[in-house]
């Protein structure tokens, strides 16, 4: 069962709090997943922060490496940590548009519901005397 829909949309201030808090949310799972790839890249293929920092940086945002990589473990990182930045990616960016998504439709089922209801009062013969 579906939860009933209110006659009106929800306050724009309360639709731009929720944005503002899956911002957070997407920007936490960025900060997040850039932690693991430095990590990973600082401990396994033995980069300096500046240069794990910029793989993990590119691969999170679809690019690629940019250092190549000299060990078996390094490469298995790599490969790995872009499977999963993949995953990451779609996450984040759905994290970010939830509550536009929601809004457009919600708006379009309270239009569909007026224009519904619009119809079927004109089309309602009126009562036999």
């Amino acid at each position: 069962m579906f939860a009933p829909f209110p006659d009106r949309l929800p306050h724009r201030r309360a639709y731009l709090r929720k944005q503002f808090r899956y911002l957070l949310v997407a920007l936490g799972l960025i900060l997040g997943s850039l932690f693991i790839g430095v990590a990973g890249y600082m401990g396994i293929a033995h980069l300096g922060f500046t240069d794990a920092f910029l793989n993990a940086s590119m691969i999170l945002g679809g690019m690629g490496p940019v250092n190549e990589l000299h060990s078996d473990n390094a490469k298995w990182f790599s490969a790995l940590y872009a499977l999963y930045s993949g995953v990451a990616l779609l996450t984040i960016v759905a994290a970010m548009l939830t509550p536009t998504i929601h809004r457009l439709l919600h708006k379009l089922h309270l239009d569909h519901s007026r224009l519904m209801h619009h119809t079927r009062s004109a089309q309602t013969p009126p009562p036999n005397e």
